[in-house]
């Protein structure tokens, strides 16, 4: 094996933990993603603008280490804050750091896949989903199921800041467009494009359901 291949092989390794954390390398998955300074401000700037109200139910999708979680929860102080991972790792991460909120009940976190979602027994307000749908089978229709979450009117919200190497401001230009027709497909309206200007940029698509 050469060192190219090497190479690749540890940055595809690297890939495959960030889209799913497991074992000990996950664990520092999380880590690192919990305290890139990057991530911190993209996440607050995202949940800003989803626009989370006092009695929201609101669904994270991929929440990780659990910090737009805990934004979400210190904005929807008398509704409630559901999340979904496929990681078990990120589970137990994002419980730890939001653990007062999940003890009172306010913040409930499951391990599960977009593809199988919890049953909700109340439409909910908002949904939002940061660097994740990338790695949806087939995103639309899963956009589609959980358009059937939201009451009329609800808000969905999708983050995208490319992390692949050599992004660039049109890296992200792209990823925003690819995000509104997905959404567009799957029966949303009023689309709208928001962007903070990191290294790459980071794009925000909103949307609602009719």
């Amino acid at each position: 094996m050469t060192t190219s291949d090497l190479k690749q092989r540890l940055i595809m390794a690297g890939v495959r933990q960030f889209a799913h954390p497991r074992g000990l390398a996950g664990r520092v998955v999380g880590q690192i993603m919990a305290h890139r300074g990057s991530n911190v401000e993209r996440g607050a700037w995202a949940v800003s603008l989803l626009d989370v109200q006092p009695t929201d139910r609101v669904l994270e999708i991929g929440f990780g280490p659990g910090l737009a979680i805990a934004a979400l929860a210190e904005r929807a102080t008398q509704g409630r804050v559901y999340g979904i991972d496929h990681s078990a790792v990120m589970v137990r991460q994002a419980t730890r750091r939001n653990a007062a909120a999940v003890r009172s009940g306010r913040v409930r976190l499951t391990h599960a896949s977009v593809a199988e979602l919890p049953a909700f027994d109340e439409p909910l307000d908002a949904i939002f989903s940061v660097n994740s749908v990338g790695f949806w089978p087939d995103p639309a229709e899963r956009l589609r199921a959980l358009r059937g979450l939201l009451r009329p009117g609800g808000r969905i919200a999708l983050v995208s800041q490319p992390r692949c190497p050599g992004a660039t401001r049109d890296t992200t230009t792209r990823a925003a467009e690819e995000l509104q027709d997905l959404l567009t497909q799957a029966g949303f309206v009023k689309p709208r494009l928001e962007t903070l200007d990191l290294d790459p940029p980071v794009a925000c698509v909103l949307a609602t359901t009719p």
